[in-house]
C-alpha cells in the first residue's frame, strides 16, 4: 500500500503547469476531441473489459472543484500481471486528463484516491492497464452542485 501511495504522491509533478492568464468561455467549454483522444491514445484500439477495476465517485458533488475519486483494480496483482498505469478522465472537462497514475509490480496493489475538479456535470471515466495488456474501465456520472470555480 506504500509503493501504491508513493506512486500517487508523486503523480504531481508531471502536473501541468495552470495558467495565468484569465481563460475565455472557449478555454471552459468541453473538448470532446480531446477526450477521443485521450481514450483512443490508452485504449489502442482494444475494448476495455468492465470488469475487474473499481471506481468510487460520488453522484452528486457539492464542491465541483475537488471531486473525490478512488480507483482500484480488483484483477488480482501478481508479479507476472499487475497493473502498469490508470487515468482518469472527465468527458465534459476543457482538459478531460484528470489524472495519471503509474505502479510497478512492487506497488503489490493499484489504488489511488484523488480530488478532481468538473466543469460541470459529467461522467468521469477510469481506465486501467494491466502488464498482460489487458484493459479495465469504468465509469460513473457526477451531478455537480455548483459551478466548477473558474475550470
Amino acid at each position: 500500500m506504500m509503493a501504491a501511495s508513493a506512486a500517487a504522491l508523486a503523480f504531481p509533478a508531471l502536473a501541468q503547469p495552470q495558467s495565468k492568464t484569465p481563460l475565455n468561455n472557449a478555454a471552459l467549454a468541453p473538448n470532446p476531441a480531446e477526450f477521443r483522444k485521450a481514450m483512443a491514445d490508452f485504449t489502442q484500439g482494444r475494448k476495455p473489459l468492465a470488469e475487474g477495476l473499481h471506481l468510487d465517485v460520488p453522484t452528486l458533488a457539492d464542491n465541483p472543484a475537488a471531486v473525490p475519486v478512488k480507483v482500484k483494480v480488483t484483477l488480482p496483482i501478481t508479479a507476472q500481471d499487475w497493473c502498469e498505469e490508470i487515468i482518469v478522465l472527465a468527458d465534459l472537462n476543457p482538459a478531460p486528463l484528470a489524472c495519471r497514475l503509474q505502479f510497478t509490480a512492487a506497488a503489490g496493489t493499484a489504488e489511488a484516491a484523488v480530488r478532481v475538479r468538473l466543469s460541470q456535470s459529467q461522467t468521469v471515466h477510469a481506465l486501467a492497464r494491466m502488464k498482460s495488456g489487458k484493459l479495465l474501465a469504468a465509469s460513473h456520472a457526477v451531478t455537480v452542485a455548483a459551478s466548477g470555480c473558474g475550470m
